[in-house]
């Protein structure tokens, strides 16, 4: 059985963020959503949960960071233009630019900010480019 990722981030405001990620074409589980938290899945094995302060705070042991970034969340596409395609619709989302663009001709990516400020990166890498 194929393992599936979860990435679980803290938002200050779950219909936004929800709407945030549904915006970007992510689909809406439903079974696994409720007050608390949002999922969506952004392939078949890669969901986002997006989780209100508190019950983020309730999952984690160490505490909660509220400064600064303290990850990347890098999604791989199929094409240049879909990174093009999915910023922008974060972008129109009320997503923020994180970083210019970079090409480096074999790979090609952009990069923005979620509502809530987690870092994202949409990138393309060249299958043919050794």
């Amino acid at each position: 059985m194929p393992r599936k990722l979860f990435v679980n981030v803290r938002t200050t405001d779950l219909p936004r963020a929800t709407g945030f990620y549904t915006a970007l074409g992510f689909t809406l589980q439903e079974d696994f959503s409720n007050e608390q938290a949002a999922c969506v899945a952004v392939t078949d094995s890669i969901y986002v949960m997006a989780l209100t302060e508190g019950f983020f705070a309730e999952s984690v042991s160490n505490g909660v960071s509220t400064s600064g970034t303290q990850a990347i969340l890098a999604v791989q596409v199929d094409s240049r233009e879909e990174v093009d395609e999915l910023a922008d619709k974060a972008l129109a989302a009320g997503g923020q630019k994180a970083k210019d663009p970079f090409d480096e001709g074999f790979m090609y990516g952009r990069s923005f900010l979620d509502p809530d400020g987690h870092h994202w990166e949409l990138v393309w890498m060249d299958p043919d480019a050794s």
